[in-house]
């Protein structure tokens, strides 16, 4: 055989080769990856080919699917009160993906989910039902904070403190998830994206903001824990004002005639004083602080709900002065709504934590459960004691303090107010927040809410934790506890 030829004949054989081995690569190695691929247009056909499964608020489905006239998939997404539940929901959409519990859940909701699946179904290719994702959400809890809310900039979260169970997750401005689902809504999209507000964000998990004076409370567990003071009535030894350690910055309290100089937790949480916070931040020192504030769930990056919760953060890395600072929640400390309420929710739960989680079971269409969500994974956070004495100086701060809006007639309430910093120099218009708890001793049934207003149009001298974030808190723990 001539020796070209024969070359030739070689290579081409090893680019076969080659080419069986790729093929072969491609169906025992990756199929699985390419068939999960997103941008795999079969993935959304299948997505979309039948009616989507849903999410259930106490028994009652908040999504739907209608058919759709032209194209390749059959059906698309709609909602009811999709507003209302957004923050909830998320959106399965067409052309832009899904988001929240909707992108979390996908295969199941789509009927693509391999645990739907049967051999039966596979052998006749038969289009597997899809399965349904319910929730804990009380729907007249997060109706409670949506309109409580109403035209501000801001998010609320609710929890039952004894089971974990999210029962109201509320984030404004919201928008409808219906009008950005089809293919061709890209005015939509292009209006929600572009509008500075950012309804699209999803505050109440996904916007950590400075908490101000609302971390006192995670201070004030700090000190009781390590046995800086015995009591929430033992004087402080703060003097007032207070100079920041190295500096000379004095730190000021809102109230000039407030009782301040030497105060208790329990009058400094009412009085919400600076200076007490502050110094005791500095005499803990940084770390025991935030060992406090981890076990409540600050600087956790895996906190899923199952949706995953953007951290909430205490600093490192500090001097004395700027710990200091991060005694009342300035700095560099963040929190979303999601983690305030889960110290409220700690603290009104005799110091356990029970994960928050607001998907109690997915199931598949006959209602066998694919996984189940169980109520009360609760770990110590701080001890009875500690809980108790807080609890009581909270209620202080409803009773006769600066927490006055949030009271309920004939249920315990306490609850902590905050007006945290914005802006260079606090230029800008500040934050407000409260978090609190409530009890109904009749029924037994508790609930802690957390509420951050970002912005209300209010002029500055207006916002203030009990002014526009109580309010809310004390509608949604009104409904939770009539519910």
């Amino acid at each position: 055989m001539n020796k070209t030829i024969r070359r030739a004949s070689v290579f081409s054989l090893l680019l076969v080769l080659v080419l069986l081995g790729r093929a072969t690569w491609v169906q025992a190695y990756e199929a699985q990856a390419l068939a999960h691929e997103k941008k795999n247009r079969r993935n959304t056909i299948a997505q979309y080919a039948q009616p989507l499964g849903n999410i259930v608020v106490a028994g009652s489905p908040v999504t739907g699917s209608k058919r759709t006239t032209g194209g390749d998939l059959a059906y698309k997404r709609v909602y009811t009160d999709g507003a209302l539940y957004a923050a909830v929901t998320g959106y399965s959409s067409q052309a832009y993906g899904a988001t929240q519990l909707e992108g979390i859940y996908a295969d199941v909701l789509g009927g693509t989910d391999d645990r739907l699946k049967n051999p039966l179904d596979a052998i006749t290719r038969k289009q597997t039902e899809p399965g349904t994702v319910v929730t804990t959400i009380d729907p007249e809890v997060q109706k409670a904070g949506y309109e409580a809310l109403g035209d501000k900039k801001g998010a609320a979260v609710a929890i039952d403190p004894k089971t974990g169970r999210i029962l109201g997750m509320v984030s404004t401005p919201s928008y409808d998830p219906s009008k950005i689902t089809g293919v061709t809504d890209g005015d939509a999209w292009r209006r929600l994206t572009e509008d500075p507000d950012k309804p699209l964000v999803n505050r109440a998990l996904r916007q950590p903001l400075p908490p101000g004076s609302t971390f006192k409370l995670v201070v004030a567990a700090s000190a009781l824990e390590d046995g800086l003071y015995g009591s929430v009535d033992e004087p402080t030894r703060s003097p007032n004002p207070y100079t920041l350690p190295g500096t000379r910055t004095v730190l000021t309290n809102e109230n000039p005639a407030a009782p301040c100089a030497n105060a208790t937790i329990r009058t400094a949480l009412r009085y919400s004083c600076n200076n007490v916070f502050a110094k005791m931040a500095v005499d803990l020192g940084q770390d025991k602080v935030r060992a406090t504030a981890e076990k409540f769930g600050f600087d956790d990056e895996k906190l899923d709900v199952p949706v995953r919760a953007y951290p909430s953060v205490y600093p490192t890395g500090m001097d004395r002065a700027q710990t200091a600072l991060t005694g009342i929640g300035q700095f560099d400390v963040t929190a979303t709504p999601l983690q305030m309420a889960m110290v409220s929710a700690a603290l009104a739960n005799d110091g356990l934590l029970a994960a928050p989680h607001m998907v109690t079971e997915v199931v598949d269409a006959d209602g066998d459960p694919l996984r189940t969500f169980e109520d009360g994974d609760t770990r110590r956070v701080v001890s009875s004691k500690t809980a108790e004495q807080l609890r009581s100086a909270m209620r202080t701060v409803v009773e006769e303090g600066t927490g006055t809006n949030a009271a309920i007639p004939g249920a315990e309430v306490g609850g902590k107010t905050g007006t945290a910093q914005h802006g260079e120099n606090n230029s800008k218009t500040p934050y407000a927040w409260f978090t609190s708890y409530a009890k109904d001793p009749g029924t037994g049934k508790e609930v802690a809410v957390a509420v951050m207003i970002e912005d209300s149009a209010a002029a500055r001298s207006e916002v203030s934790g009990n002014g526009l974030a109580a309010p809310v808190a004390q509608k949604m723990m009104r409904a939770a506890l009539k519910g």
